[in-house]
């Protein structure tokens, strides 16, 4: 069995979104059991509407609840001990859950994330990873926004913590890791890149394989099951590919409804569509990865519907039911002894949505 606390309020439609997207996630894994905390005046009713899902539910009222648009600082003051978002990832810190997952605000919930959960030994700054779609399937990226300016031991450390997760979502001994830089030579990159390259290659690690430096398009190429960046860049790469998604799209549509004769195109290769459609649907990756706490907490679109936060819980289910965090914890035991403290990093203030 595996519990999941959600933060029913968070994201742009709070309980209307996440209830019945819990119930959707239910569906698929009927192992799962939830405490569901946010308003009862908002979330019973919905609650009464999927009777499976209550009857794997417990449900815990919360006064507060936190904004879309609050600075991490003032969700902190506002909601510590007893908003939603602070109270489902306080369930994992006291062992009532396995995973918490929100949709709300993201640098509110990092900030109550490292307060209640605290950081692995070692790891200065925590990361998000998130799940990308590629040509050869999906390959996970991180950071997508939670670090800024990582120096070499922290973007080590990134590596560490997306094979774990690669290995623990994908079932590979050894993942393909790269770094993402402006070229593939050596000679290339800031240094604080060139020094984590070296620092990889020199610590000879066991659990992944380090493929070298990938740039942009080789991240939707699929050529390494994990690229490795620090937040500022893994942002940009992520809205520019959400943003060119759409773009697409846009343009796709238009095309087919310009003439008759290209809607009776579109009739003909419907199923074709239909495919493209399946494989560029972002709810179907959706759910970034707290990675470099003392717990799992999933991060959902705040402005997904309820399949893309069915797959949100998808994502922290498959982390808990294969081990991430004792796989993390291992790896970086077994590889930080001896190497040297990086520096600061600044944490993002308001992170991706």
């Amino acid at each position: 069995m595996v519990t999941i606390s959600v933060d029913v309020m968070g994201g742009d439609f709070g309980p209307e979104v996440a209830i019945p997207g819990a119930a959707k996630a239910l569906e698929r894994h009927p192992d799962i059991r939830f405490v569901l905390y946010g308003d009862a005046a908002r979330c019973e009713p919905l609650i009464d509407q999927h009777p499976k899902l209550k009857a794997a539910s417990t449900f815990r009222h919360c006064d507060v609840a936190v904004a879309m648009d609050e600075k991490p600082s003032q969700a902190l003051r506002r909601g510590r001990g007893k908003s939603s978002m602070w109270l489902s990832i306080d369930a994992v810190a006291k062992g009532e859950a396995d995973v918490a997952v929100s949709a709300g605000n993201t640098g509110a919930l990092m900030a109550m994330s490292k307060f209640c959960l605290r950081m692995m030994a070692n790891i200065e700054r925590p990361a998000i990873a998130g799940i990308w779609p590629t040509l050869k399937g999906e390959s996970i990226v991180l950071d997508i926004g939670a670090t800024i300016g990582a120096d070499a031991n922290q973007l080590f450390d990134f590596a560490l913590m997306g094979g774990a997760m690669a290995r623990a979502l994908f079932e590979v001994d050894r993942p393909t890791v790269g770094l993402l830089n402006v070229g593939v030579e050596e000679i290339k990159g800031q240094e604080e890149v060139k020094a984590a390259g070296q620092l990889i290659r020199e610590a000879n690690v066991d659990t992944i394989d380090y493929y070298g430096f990938v740039e942009g398009d080789d991240i939707g190429k699929g050529t390494v099951d994990v690229v490795v960046t620090e937040g500022f860049a893994g942002n940009i790469a992520l809205k520019a590919a959400e943003g060119t998604a759409r773009q697409m799209a846009t343009y796709l549509r238009a095309a087919m409804s310009r003439t008759w004769l290209a809607r009776l195109g579109y009739i003909l290769a419907k199923s074709a569509f239909d495919r493209l459609r399946e494989k560029m649907d972002p709810r179907k990756v959706n759910g970034g990865v707290f990675l470099g706490l003392n717990g799992i907490v999933i991060k959902s679109h705040g402005g997904t519907d309820a399949e893309g936060f069915a797959a949100a819980v998808d994502v922290g289910y498959d982390m808990v039911r294969n081990g991430l965090k004792d796989k993390i914890e291992k790896d970086l035991q077994k590889y930080h002894a001896g190497r040297p403290v990086g520096g600061a990093a600044q944490d993002m203030s308001d992170g991706v949505r």
